[in-house]
């Protein structure tokens, strides 16, 4: 009773309020309304500016730009490219699936992070990676910051299949829906959040670039408005089997490989391994890489949706605005060029350079940005849109924030940069090719060999308004240099070693020499 009558008496009190303030009441209320406006404003405001961007990282697999890799993503040139920032001079420092996935995480060459190539015993998600290098990569330092962090995808051509199994999710992701191996579109196994997850051969529940899509999309839908969010996406395309979807499977049925530059040229002046291939290439050789160049395109197209679906529901979630989305490949690719049938792994532009396209708040749409930027730089590039502070991060790259969004960021641009590899091969002789000898690897049935251990360079490349040049090294019993003025010789037809002055290529060798043993702060400020 008595707590009745207390509230009997606050409704009396309330009551007698009200009928005091109800001759003001129509005087009072729009002031009220206006300040209770103003300070709504205020206060969303203050909570957008306080609340950091949101990021989506798109990366392909194996997707080149030089070779027309970008053609068949109209939907993405317009809602990311034309929306915002492209980069043309964009590189991978080592062209092969896992050290450059590892480089992307970690922000670090990969003589720094270790990952030499797609083997366990290349160090290629080994326990001495997820004890070392991926401990501190990207990821980690997002999900401290609060961001609410989602993968799905291939991760690192190893992952799953021996250190870790499928029950090892690294650090930093809330959501893990990862690969176990390398690509497939069907027949594959998920890890998902630790648990193994297999999958069979309906395209409606399997296919995996449009499984990625669709759990993408749910995770946007339940994701927590109060913090931002951190989604990594990458979809198998364009990478082997080049299975498409059903419905793209007829596309692109005239498009064949192009037959310009160095396609089909006798690599005369370079690395032995370029000199091994039959050339002219045989007809079947050029049927099975213009079928494969078809199947990359079409497999190309399903990911072009996802970009569609994800930009339809960032503007339906209100969040299109203060998201950035990166788009961009781990490596090139050729097809056919310099008589190699397919694969990546060299140190040609066909191989490093990658596309790159990015939107997001502060950029400016359709810009063409000359500017080299590297792979390593994409990791302190998002530590510095969340707002870690980048001095006390160990990355080899340099955030490139200020080149899209000057208004946010000052920043420098690099002058030289470092491309490495290290080759792979059998120890045993390969049966498609007896008369090479062992130590080689990825050979065809015209014993045409993309792989050794002997194909292991490391490369200056100076990229500015005065120099556009490759100096190559390779660790073999030749060793054997490659030089390239790309500005008279953009497809790099011409080995130039002979002809340099031998002060030049003392130069380009202790710059070398320097770039490859640089870490941190010293890869940045090499001149």
């Amino acid at each position: 009773m008595a707590g009745l009558r207390s509230g009997s008496g606050a409704t009396t009190r309330a009551r007698q309020r009200g009928h005091r303030a109800a001759g003001t009441l129509p005087t009072l209320l729009p002031l009220l309304l206006l300040t209770c406006c103003v300070r709504c404003s205020a206060a969303a405001a203050a909570a957008a500016a306080a609340k950091p961007s949101n990021i989506i990282l798109i990366l392909a697999d194996d997707q080149d730009v030089l070779l027309g890799g970008m053609t068949p993503m109209k939907k993405t040139k317009a809602l990311i490219g034309d929306a915002g920032a492209t980069f043309v001079n964009a590189f991978t420092v080592t062209p092969l699936c896992c050290p450059s996935r590892s480089s992307i995480l970690t922000g670090q060459y990969p003589h720094n992070h270790e990952v030499r190539n797609n083997s366990l015993s290349g160090n290629c998600s080994s326990l001495q990676w997820q004890k070392g290098p991926e401990s501190t990569a990207f990821p980690r330092y997002l999900y401290k910051q609060k961001y609410q962090t989602f993968f799905a995808g291939k991760y690192l051509n190893q992952y799953g299949k021996k250190d870790g199994d499928v029950g090892y999710v690294p650090p930093g992701w809330d959501q893990w829906h990862a690969l176990v191996g390398n690509s497939q579109y069907y027949n594959y196994t998920l890890s998902v959040n630790g648990k193994e997850e297999k999958h069979g051969d309906s395209y409606e529940k399997d296919y995996f670039t449009d499984l990625i899509t669709n759990r993408s999309l749910r995770f946007l839908d339940d994701r927590s408005p109060q913090h931002p969010f951190f989604l990594m996406l990458s979809p198998p395309a364009p990478h082997s089997p080049w299975t498409a979807a059903p419905q793209y499977q007829k596309e692109f049925a005239d498009v064949k490989a192009p037959r310009d530059g160095s396609f089909d040229k006798l690599g005369k002046d370079k690395h032995w391994l370029l000199r091994q291939p039959v050339n002219p290439m045989p007809d079947s050789s050029l049927t099975f890489l213009d079928s494969a160049y078809r199947k990359r395109w079409q497999t190309l197209l399903s990911v072009d949706d996802m970009v569609e679906l994800l930009v339809k529901k960032l503007e339906s979630i209100k969040e299109l605005d203060n998201t950035y989305i990166f788009y961009t490949s781990d490596n090139g690719y050729h097809t056919g060029q310099f008589s190699l049938p397919i694969d990546k792994r060299q140190l040609y532009e066909f191989d490093i350079r990658v596309p790159l396209m990015v939107r997001g708040p502060g950029i400016k749409p359709n810009q063409t940005l000359q500017a080299p930027v590297l792979n390593i730089d994409l990791a302190p590039t998002l530590l510095d849109i969340s707002g870690v502070n980048l001095s006390s991060v160990n990355v080899d790259g340099q955030s490139f924030l200020s080149q899209m969004a000057p208004s946010l960021r000052n920043g420098t641009v690099r002058p030289v940069f470092l491309v490495e590899y290290t080759g792979e091969g059998h120890p045993t002789t390969d049966p498609a090719c007896p008369k090479l000898g062992p130590g080689l690897s990825q050979c065809f049935p015209d014993c045409v060999c993309e792989d050794a251990f002997n194909n292991t360079y490391a490369c200056v490349r100076t990229l500015n308004k005065d120099h556009d040049l490759q100096y190559c090294e390779f660790a073999d019993t030749e060793s054997f240099v490659e030089v390239y003025n790309l500005v008279s010789d953009p497809h790099q037809l011409e080995n130039v070693w002979k002809k340099m002055d031998p002060t030049f290529l003392q130069a380009m060798n202790q710059q070398l020499i320097k770039l490859q043993s640089c870490q941190g702060d010293s890869c940045r400020d090499i001149k």
